[in-house]
């Protein structure tokens, strides 16, 4: 016990980072064949609307300034292409999405002169391609021309036809481009990321493809960067064969910190679509035993098909009804709530060194959303973001199609502020009603 409380210190001063959590499901584990994917963005402190990018032409030669995070001193300016797509929130008109979770990894590998962070490369993408597999690829081109500044990243990229999960990591400062592996999650299987990497050892090839830049292996499923490898050799990373290399030991290592703050969602997400009993048998791992398992499998294949009313709740969860269920134990007070006044890392009266349980569902969701692609009608209707802002457990999921040319009135950016209260926005009248639910949420949730 003391190894797994001293893991939960460490990591007390990044847990604000394990911010995101993405669910995704293959087009024959859906009820209807639509590939789905989810994002809970969360983080305190921020409301997060619902943003449009308009399709356009464009002349040769033009160039565009990246907009990151904060505000820059320098321009940044990229080449633009001839014809960029429409993107609604993180879906492109030709149906195409992606979301994010992070995992941080190994610092030293973050690159502060890159041009790209993770958010502004998801949106400069979603603005260039037509499927899943372009994206990855455009990914790649533009962080090899350009240069990446985030720390480790899981994309889940998916289209109508297939989802993929990408994980990448940058290569430190002087180091222009990124590692990174990216796996095609089987049809008929569901997956997860909750904020700490997940591929471990992949199929590999014998040759890169010298068109594409990168290798391709498994009949084109796992794609993967030239020196995926080779790097982690020259960092010290790893010192063995290929054939036991670990994408997840070289660059996002596990401690009982991300196992049972990220590891735990994606456990309690699966056991809403597995026999529990199986599932439980991981219950050790999530309480820090790696003795014997040491990971969850990357996919599953769901017992059943799965709804997108499946997974709009499964974006709500608490562990209920697991060993982990935030309504059963003594600090979820005599209203039987998931919720806690005190942050994930507190010390207790007699000054010990405590921890809470993160859900899939909480209060300091910026926003959540329910991405589904349905590759049997036009595109411009058969992508819809089910969308809201705040908490995903108290919200009404709205439906917004791949299609529009401008954004609903309650998700408008200049309806969301965080300094006004308005009752035009989304963000402040969710944040109202979760407010007076929390204090008595038995009774009313």
């Amino acid at each position: 016990m003391k190894r797994l409380i001293l893991s939960a210190i460490a990591l007390s001063a990044t847990v604000a980072s394990f911010a995101c959590t993405n669910l995704i499901v293959g087009k024959k584990a859906s009820i209807d064949g639509s590939v789905i994917c989810t994002y809970n963005c969360d983080g305190f402190g921020f409301a997060s609307p619902l943003t449009y990018s308009a399709p356009g032409r464009h002349a040769e030669g033009e160039l565009i300034q990246l907009r990151g995070w904060g505000p820059s001193s320098e321009k940044r300016l990229i080449s633009q292409v001839p014809y960029t797509f429409g993107v609604v929130g993180l879906m492109n008109e030709n149906q195409v999405s992606i979301v994010e979770t992070t995992w941080g990894g190994r610092n030293e590998l973050r690159d502060p002169e890159g041009y790209f962070d993770y958010f502004t490369l998801m949106g400069i993408v979603l603005q260039r391609v037509t499927t899943a597999r372009e994206a990855i690829s455009c990914i790649h081109n533009l962080v090899q021309e350009y240069g990446y500044n985030s720390t480790g990243e899981s994309f889940a990229v998916c289209d109508k036809n297939e989802a993929w999960i990408m994980e990448i990591i940058g290569k430190g400062k002087g180091n222009k481009g990124a590692i990174w592996v990216a796996r095609r999650v089987p049809d008929d299987c569901i997956c997860a990321y909750a904020n700490s990497s997940r591929i471990q050892r992949f199929p590999q090839a014998k040759k890169v493809d010298k068109k594409l830049g990168y290798y391709v292996a498994d009949e084109g499923n796992c794609l993967y960067c030239a020196d995926a490898i080779s790097f982690a050799r020259e960092q010290g990373y790893y010192d063995g064969p290929d054939a036991d290399f670990s994408f997840r030991e070289a660059y996002g290592p596990m401690d009982f910190g991300t196992i049972r703050y990220c590891e735990a969602r994606v456990w309690s997400f699966f056991r809403h679509h597995y026999d529990t009993t199986e599932i439980d048998k991981y219950l050790p791992y999530i309480d820090g035993d790696m003795s014997e398992i040491d990971h969850l499998p990357l996919w599953i294949k769901p017992v059943k098909p799965v709804s997108v009313r499946d997974i709009m709740n499964d974006m709500r969860d608490h562990y209920e009804g697991t060993a982990l269920d935030m309504t059963a134990d003594i600090s979820a007070g005599p209203w039987a709530s998931p919720y806690r006044n005190q942050p994930v890392n507190f010390k207790s009266s007699d000054g010990t060194d405590m921890y809470r349980e993160r859900p899939i569902g909480c209060q300091q969701s910026g926003m959540t959303m329910v991405c589904q692609m349905r590759d049997w009608l036009p595109d411009a209707v058969g992508g819809v973001t089910y969308f809201n802002m705040d908490d995903a457990s108290m919200v009404a999921y709205v439906p917004a199609y791949c299609g529009i040319n401008r954004v609903p009135e309650p998700f408008r950016r200049e309806n969301n502020s965080m300094n006004e209260f308005s009752t035009e926005s989304a963000f402040w009248m969710n944040n109202f009603v979760a407010n007076m639910i929390y204090p008595r949420y038995s009774a009313m949730i």
